[in-house]
């Protein structure tokens, strides 16, 4: 600066200028070394999407990572490489500021799954500048958003056909029957878009206090998205799960109708509230009560019946507990859940070393399948007794 003029010195725009230019000849050789294209829009740049020589559609969902604490000074002729040495990049999204600098974060996907998970392993906690590590998780888009304060004596087709009124893109709407009363739901629905971009554009559109269904102003969050869990870990699960059952349904019932086609195949059950775990003493007859049991009647409620998830694998409880803590469904609390909504299960199991197998293995005598090692918390699985039990 020149005394208090305010003006700026030339030599300060000189440097400023120069180090613009520096970066742009920086890209530009990046671009010129891979023949990866790059396109600034919507306060991103993406470098790639797809490669160059890319065919067919993109790659998979679980391929892609989210990086945290980037410098605001660097930029991809520096992080592409360092991300290059995990596997081959799809695409890198630097999510950028007006004034130039990026805004800490990025996304990288990966052609591959396998490769995103070594970006993971090799550089999450990374220390890129001295004193400086970034973060580096799974980014999974989101396509699912939780709606709560819906009518409760409104069916899913009705709030199917509102959905699609007010918002594009709908796919699907998973609501859940009253513990109570399955004639009518619990407050609170989901809904399935067919991408992303959609499910982001109904959240803006549906942002509380701004809307209403039915005359009721509604809550909006996002859902959190189904993690994946290993094929093989789930191809060892002897364990079903079991929602949308009456209260008053006993674990002496659920029993009795699990084990009938097979007497003595269940080792044991365990109730909470509307939902149930049911143990197989071995991995065949899960499957197997898994095809009879699904859509069964059970005390007068058709229940759902899938394989249940090892500990860790959440679905979308974080809009759900949001939604019980602040009291929106009145006094009718959190109990239950049935693992899509709800403050009860959501089909997960908690590990533990010493529970006997119950993920087959070596003491399985039915199943064919080879041991195979785990992780320690994916390991031999028990159930916790208590009703507060991870949420969809």
């Amino acid at each position: 600066m020149e005394g208090d003029s305010g003006k700026v010195s030339p030599l300060v725009g000189e440097d400023q200028f120069k180090a613009s230019c520096a970066k742009e000849m920086a890209l530009l050789a990046l671009m010129e070394q891979t023949g990866y294209n790059m396109v600034q829009e919507n306060g991103q740049r993406k470098y790639g999407g797809p490669p160059p020589g890319w065919e067919g559609p993109p790659p998979p969902r679980g391929c892609e990572v989210f990086v945290g604490k980037i410098p605001r000074d660097l930029y991809e002729d520096k992080l592409v490489p360092l991300f290059e040495r995990a596997g081959r990049i799809y695409e890198f999204r630097l999510m950028m500021e007006f004034s130039g600098e990026n805004r800490g974060y990025a996304f990288v996907m990966y052609t591959n799954r396998e490769a995103a998970q070594r970006a993971i392993q090799m550089l999450d906690n990374y220390e890129i500048r001295p004193g400086k590590f970034i973060g580096v998780c799974v980014s999974l888009d989101n396509c699912r958003l939780f709606i709560g304060s819906i009518p409760k004596d409104k069916r899913k087709d009705e709030i199917m056909d509102e959905m699609k009124k007010v918002t594009d893109g709908v796919v699907d709407v998973i609501v859940y029957p009253s513990s109570t009363d399955k004639s009518r739901n619990r407050g609170f629905a989901f809904v399935e878009y067919e991408s992303h971009k959609a499910a982001a554009m109904a959240r803006r559109k549906l942002i509380p206090g701004t809307f209403q269904l039915w005359g009721h102003s509604i809550q909006v969050d996002w859902a959190e998205p189904e993690k994946d869990v290993d094929e093989e870990v789930m191809q060892r699960v002897r364990v079903l799960y079991v929602r949308n059952l009456m209260l008053s349904t006993s674990e002496e019932t659920l029993h009795q109708e699990f084990s009938r086609f097979k007497p003595g195949s269940v080792e044991r059950v365990k109730k909470l509230t509307d939902y149930a775990f049911v143990h197989y003493r071995c991995r065949d007859d899960a499957v197997t009560a898994l095809g009879l049991m699904n859509g069964a009647q059970i005390d007068g409620a058709t229940v759902e019946v899938t394989l249940a998830k090892p500990a860790g694998i959440k679905d979308g409880g974080v809009a759900v507990r949001r939604y019980y803590s602040r009291g929106y469904l009145g006094n009718n609390g959190g109990a239950g859940g049935g693992g899509g909504g709800g403050a009860g299960g959501n089909g997960t199991f908690s590990p533990h070393r010493n529970d006997g197998g119950m993920m087959g293995g070596a003491g399985d005598g039915c199943s064919p399948l080879r041991p195979v090692s785990l992780p320690p918390r994916l390991g031999n699985p028990f159930y916790p007794g208590a009703a507060g039990e991870r949420s969809y």
